[in-house]
């Protein structure tokens, strides 16, 4: 799993070196570009491929898949047509125009969710997409994410309840 992951966010260009600030506001000589590689069709099957692997390697069990807009919901739409399991898509803010839901597609109270994401730094989008999720009646125990940059996004989610799995982390990425 790690060396396909590897090489396919290699190949695509997906890891680039400079000075970049992440979502979190920290800086970094390393960006992990997940929408570049997402949007390689080879690369997206790999992904796809791989967590639904990984979803029936720990026996995982849940009714949606949730997906964060706009960076996971590639993912999240790609591990459905893998699995056969609808998804969903969290806003991370309401729209002024339409419904204004924050997630669109349908969510049941009490269903079991699993969210997807293309990269973990600090969590603090899925964190937030958890708890919108959470006031909507669904029930969250795991994040499944591309790269995991071990930086605290882990701990940040174990704290809320959700365990975290990736396909790679950035120790072995960056190897």
């Amino acid at each position: 799993m790690v060396a396909r992951i590897k090489t396919a966010l290699m190949d695509c260009g997906a890891l680039a070196y400079g000075d970049f600030t992440l979502a979190s506001g920290k800086k970094s000589p390393y960006y992990i570009d997940i929408k570049k590689a997402s949007t390689q069709p080879y690369v997206l099957e790999a992904v796809a491929d791989e967590m639904a692997r990984l979803v029936h390697m720990e026996g995982l069990k849940f009714d949606r898949i949730a997906g964060v807009v706009l960076g996971s919901i590639p993912l999240a739409v790609a591990l459905s047509l893998r699995t056969k399991v609808p998804y969903i898509m969290v806003r991370k803010e309401k729209k002024d125009h339409g419904t204004g839901k924050l997630i669109e597609g349908t969510l049941l109270d009490g269903e079991k969710v699993l969210m997807v994401e293309d990269v973990i730094t600090s969590a603090g989008s899925v964190a937030e997409a958890i708890s919108t999720v959470r006031a909507a009646g669904g029930e969250v125990a795991m994040t499944i994410c591309v790269v995991d940059r071990q930086e605290g996004g882990g701990e940040r989610l174990k704290d809320l309840g959700v365990g975290l799995r990736s396909l790679v982390t950035a120790e072995e990425l960056l190897k």
